[in-house]
């Protein structure tokens, strides 16, 4: 082969060699110095080439690098904020105003004085007696009982000594506001105001007692009545004995979108405090819808107000009692209610209100309550009040052994009655100082649900019927309803419920920090302080793996050279030639070291001698 030719042969071969070595699959920097100076010369990202083309300056590099990393430093800090506002998952209230026909809401009307039912009616009696004699012991007041027959009720002596026995156990006294002495029998009834007046509740077996005292004494009064009022009640077998509606007797007119109420609108049921209880436009199955709004096309009601044979030690105010809930929610007439006067004609507008929240983690709403750790005792739809009633319930029934007359049943517990449970009082007043601290957690575990619906309530009102109208009023309701009450005012009242428009408010809730929002925001920060893109991200990706791509390779190396032992020494007459030998210990097998030798073609030197020129 001619000697040009295996020249070029040759340099060909090393020339792909040097190709083959430069393009390789996965290639890796030789040293970090390197893969800098790479990154900072090709990276897209604004100021990292400052740090190499000034590296002969070195006032200009530290400058730069300073410059540098302090606006990575604040870019990340603006990110941290970012980062932090939207794990906090804030909010945007949205306030939308909707036109549309309204359903008429659940309306519930209590006669604000419970009744004196046929079934409990000795055991009233008795009762009364027995708190006529106290106010007489305590306030030289004799008081008139208007139903009781003294001498009906001498000759049953026999049977209130049960009653008498349980009231005696807690008696109705008065003891000094400062050192809460008890008062002496023979003290005389002097500076009352510096009295108070309760009644004593004991343990089981008497060894802690405690006095349930009020600053009033009307107030001391009622609830003691009511306490032994409430034991009369779960003393009944069969609830169903209370259920003794009088509709015809207590509602007089009743009239929706200019239509008559019939049976049909209502249901009934009965309350301890407040009596006889009509819920109206209650039926899911057939709602009432209001055409149009204004006073002719809502809820209007003619109501008896009169308290004959009804309980004054119990109540103390006249009228009725008017709630406007959802349907299929519980009349909380304590929370919600509101009372409607004796003689006057009482005009309620509403306005319908929604309120719609996020849940999960933008807020602790629950849809359904099924998330809530307490047992809905309610046959209703959840509620905060629904959760918050159940709550004590159960947690009455665990404490005390018996459950609250106020709530709901749970399975398989029966009402509080001192006859079967002697310090239920004692364990009822104990556990409500608690429930009123929060240290029963039923206002934590109860959360709001996410979607309610509130009715916006205003009133005004008027005399009804007028001066001048009020007798032929009265003479009709005589005739059609038996009105003869002898004080006329005071015995009716009229009601009007009604729409004041079709507009309603919805209350919605939507992120105000969505990811769009994030990833936005982040764009905006990193373009702010360093003019770049995603891919610029990208690139600072690449160098973070490439970093630790190579610290990796380093520490393997490192780990290998330590693990392979060191070569021998040469023998004593050996020669000593390092040439041959690797700077370095490499990961791979050692290098072939290939000798070729190349045969060049002396010249012939017979070119050398000169030519005669111009001879043949």
């Amino acid at each position: 082969m001619p000697e040009g030719e295996k020249t070029r042969q040759y340099k060909q071969e090393e020339q792909q060699q040097k190709e083959e070595e430069q393009e390789g699959l996965i290639e890796f920097y030789g040293s970090y110095q390197e893969l800098f100076q790479f990154f900072c010369s090709n990276t897209t990202i604004h100021g990292a080439i400052r740090l190499v083309c000034s590296k002969k300056n070195k006032m200009k590099t530290a400058f730069w690098s300073v410059l540098f990393f302090l606006t990575f430093g604040l870019m990340y800090w603006q990110f941290g904020i970012l980062y932090r506002e939207y794990f906090s998952y804030p909010v945007n209230l949205n306030l939308n105003l909707n036109s549309d026909r309204l359903t008429f809401p659940a309306v519930t009307l209590c006669t604000l004085n419970p009744y004196r039912y046929s079934a409990i009616r000795k055991k009233l009696d008795e009762l009364d007696q027995i708190t006529h004699q106290t106010l007489l012991d305590l306030y030289d007041y004799n008081m008139s009982l208007a139903r009781s027959d003294w001498s009906t009720l001498s000759t049953r002596k026999r049977s209130s000594r049960s009653l008498l026995h349980h009231v005696q156990r807690h008696p109705l006294r008065r003891q000094k506001r400062d050192n809460l002495v008890n008062l002496p029998e023979n003290s005389p009834s002097v500076d009352k105001n510096d009295w108070k007046i309760g009644f004593v509740l004991c343990s089981e077996n008497n060894k802690d007692c405690f006095h349930q005292a009020y600053s009033s004494g009307v107030d001391a009064v009622r609830e003691w009545y009511s306490f032994h009022y409430i034991n009369i009640l779960a003393q009944m077998p069969d609830a169903k004995a209370l259920d003794e509606s009088d509709f015809e007797n207590f509602i007089y007119a009743c009239r929706f979108n200019e239509a008559t109420c019939d049976k049909a609108n209502y249901t009934h049921f009965h309350h301890p405090l407040y009596g006889n209880c009509y819920t109206f436009n209650d039926n899911s199955s057939s709602l009432w819808t209001s055409s149009l709004p204004g006073i002719n096309n809502g809820l209007s009601l003619v109501v008896r107000t009169e308290q004959n044979d009804f309980i004054p030690l119990l109540s103390t105010v006249t009228g009725a009692r008017v709630m406007v809930h959802d349907q299929n929610e519980p009349a909380f007439m304590d929370d919600g209610g509101f009372n409607v006067r004796p003689g006057i004609e009482t005009s309620i507008s509403m306005r319908k209100e929604m309120t719609v929240r996020l849940g999960g983690s933008y807020s602790d709403c629950t849809e359904d309550g099924r998330d809530v750790p307490v047992q809905n005792l309610y046959s209703s739809r959840y509620t905060e009040q629904v959760c918050i009633r159940s709550c004590f319930q159960v947690n009455m029934v665990e404490r005390c052994g018996c459950a609250y007359y106020f709530y709901p049943l749970p399975a398989g517990a029966e009402y509080c009655d001192y006859t079967k449970h002697v310090a239920w009082g004692y364990c009822y007043y104990k556990l409500l100082a608690e429930f009123k601290a929060d240290v029963l957690g039923c206002f934590h575990k109860c959360r709001k649900p996410c979607k309610m619906t509130e009715y916006q309530l205003s009133a005004g009102y008027s005399r009804w019927p007028s001066a001048v109208s009020e007798d032929w009023v009265f003479y009709m309701l005589s005739q059609q309803n038996k009105y003869n009450i002898t004080s006329k005012r005071n015995g009716v009242a009229k009601v009007n419920i009604f729409f004041e428009e079709w507009n309603y408010k919805t209350n919605g809730e939507s992120p105000a920090f969505t990811v769009v929002t994030l990833l936005s925001q982040l764009g905006n920060q990193w373009s702010l302080w360093f003019g770049s893109s995603v891919l610029s991200v990208m690139e600072l990706a690449e160098l973070i793996l490439d970093f630790i791509a190579i610290t990796f390779i380093l520490a393997l190396r490192w780990f290998h050279s330590r693990q392979q032992p060191s070569p021998p020494g040469p023998p004593p007459n050996s020669h000593d030639n390092t040439a041959f030998q690797d700077e370095a210990p490499g990961l791979s097998a050692p290098h072939r070291f290939t000798v070729e030798a190349v045969v060049t073609m002396l010249p012939s030197y017979n070119s050398l001698e000169p030519r005669e020129v111009g001879h043949e």
